[in-house]
């Protein structure tokens, strides 16, 4: 079982970008069931910005790593 701390160890890349999307700074969860709805990661270069970063649902983890996280966003977020 992974903690959440577990997760900001993690680097997510997007498998059908082959892009380095950063480390996971936040999490959305579900209040009903308590189960993570999605990941957030914070645009790159803009870490102290209001915005909140991308929202990766978690149907869209393709897969979670010793040091990785693999996510298949087929567009641009």
């Amino acid at each position: 079982m992974l903690k959440a701390s577990d997760f900001k160890n993690k680097e997510v890349i997007n498998l059908a970008s082959n892009e380095r999307m950063g480390f996971v700074s936040d999490f959305e969860i579900c209040v009903t069931n308590g189960e993570i709805a999605a990941i957030i990661v914070p645009e790159k270069n803009k870490i102290f910005s209001k915005n909140s970063g991308f929202r990766i649902p978690w149907g869209n983890i393709s897969g979670i790593g010793e040091d990785i996280i693999l996510v298949n966003i087929p567009y641009d977020v």
